[in-house]
C-alpha cells in the first residue's frame, strides 16, 4: 500500500477539486434552511463524504472488471447530473414562488439528499481510471481521504449557507435553487468540452 506523503498530499488536492460542486450544493441546502441543526449538517456532510468516497471505488471496479460498459457509460455522465442538478434546483426555484409564506420548509429531505449526493459525485467515478494503477488498499485509502476532506468542505458550505441563509431569509431558497442549476449547466458543459 502505497502512505507516502505525495500519495496523500494528491488524494487531498483531489478530494477537494471533487468536492467543489458539494460544496456549492451544501451551501445552497445551507441557504435553504438557516436554522439547520448539527445532526442534520453531519448527515447532510456524511452524505455526500460517503458519495465521494463510493464512486472512486465503483470506478476502480470497473477499471478493473467492466471496463468496456464503463466507457461507453460515461458520456452520459455529465447529462445525468445536469437533470438530476436542474430537477432538485427547478423544484426550489417553483417553491419559491408558489410556495406558502407561513408554511415552515423542513429544508433538504432524504430522497434530495440522496439525489444531490449522486448528482455531485457521479463525475467522481472517472477517478476510478486515475487511481487504476493502485491495488485495492491503496485505492480504499485514496477514497477515504476523499470522503474526508469532502466531508469537510461541505461543513465549511454549510455553515456559510446557513450564516448567510438567515440574513437572506426569504430570497436564499431562490438562490439556492439558482446555485444547484449552475452548477448542473458547469457539470453538463465541462462534460461536452
Amino acid at each position: 500500500m502505497q502512505t507516502t506523503l505525495a500519495f496523500i498530499l494528491k488524494n487531498i488536492l483531489l478530494g477537494v477539486g471533487l468536492a467543489m460542486d458539494a460544496f456549492s450544493v451544501s451551501l445552497a441546502n445551507g441557504l435553504n434552511e438557516p436554522c439547520m441543526r448539527k445532526r442534520k449538517m453531519c448527515l447532510i456532510a456524511g452524505t455526500f463524504a460517503f458519495f465521494q468516497a463510493f464512486m472512486p471505488m465503483a470506478g476502480w471496479v470497473c477499471v478493473h472488471t467492466i471496463v468496456q460498459y464503463f466507457t461507453a457509460f460515461s458520456k452520459f455522465i455529465p447529462y445525468i447530473a445536469f437533470v438530476l442538478l436542474a430537477y432538485i434546483g427547478g423544484k426550489m426555484l417553483l417553491d419559491a414562488f408558489h410556495g406558502d409564506d407561513d408554511k415552515i420548509k423542513p429544508g433538504v429531505g432524504f430522497a434530495a439528499l440522496f439525489v444531490q449526493g449522486i448528482a455531485t459525485s457521479i463525475d467522481a467515478l472517472s477517478v476510478g481510471f486515475t487511481i487504476a494503477e493502485y491495488n485495492w488498499l491503496s485505492a480504499l485509502v485514496a477514497s477515504l481521504i476523499i470522503a474526508a476532506v469532502t466531508f469537510v468542505v461541505c461543513t465549511i458550505g454549510l455553515v456559510i449557507g446557513k450564516k448567510f441563509g438567515t440574513s437572506l431569509s426569504g430570497k436564499a431558497q431562490i438562490l439556492g435553487g439558482v446555485i444547484l442549476i449552475l452548477i448542473g449547466i458547469e457539470i453538463l458543459v465541462k462534460g461536452i468540452m
